[in-house]
Parts: C-alpha cells; structure tokens; sequence
C-alpha cells in the first residue's frame, strides 16, 4: 500500500487539538487493513517526524434511518500517533 493509502486523513477535533497541544498526540483516519508498523512508516515518511508510539481502534458504524429504510454509516479505523518531544506536526 501506498503512504497516502494507509494514512486517509487526519482528524481534527476538540479532543485531538487538545491531545496534539498537551500530550504531542495525533489522530489519523487510516486504512482498515492497515497495521501498526505500516501507519507508523507512512506517518514518519509523510510528516517527516519521529513516532514512538501508535494507538489504533476499529471504529462501528452506527445504524441511520433514511425514511422507512434502515442503513449504515462506514466502518473505519482510527489511529493516535504518538511523536517523540522534539517533533510536531502542523495541521491547523
């Protein structure tokens, strides 16, 4: 997989600006089939910056009603990449 296919984009909310000021956190939506050496690879290669460690969930995707048709919203998978200190990364 490609670096841009592994890494789909990064995810910006309260939570993870607060995460990226006070613990040099970030959260990334990545590539279901990916694992944890890969998005660290594709971070560090795309970022140019140093992981040291990398946190991941598989996220469910909630049942929507669309009129009398139920549906699903997509399943994804979420990642939280840790940067040594002297690293961060400007998303905003």
């Amino acid at each position: 997989m490609d670096d841009h296919e592994i890494v789909i984009r990064p995810l910006i909310t309260e939570q993870s600006t607060h995460f990226a000021n006070n613990k040099n956190s970030y959260s990334f939506q990545v590539n279901r089939k990916a694992n944890k050496h890969q998005i660290k690879g594709a971070v560090e290669r795309l970022y140019s910056v140093k992981v040291t460690n990398v946190r991941t969930a598989n996220r469910r995707g909630k049942p929507r009603r669309r009129g009398r048709f139920m549906g699903r919203t997509p399943e994804w998978k979420k990642a939280v990449v840790v940067l040594d200190e002297q690293y961060h990364i400007d998303l905003f």
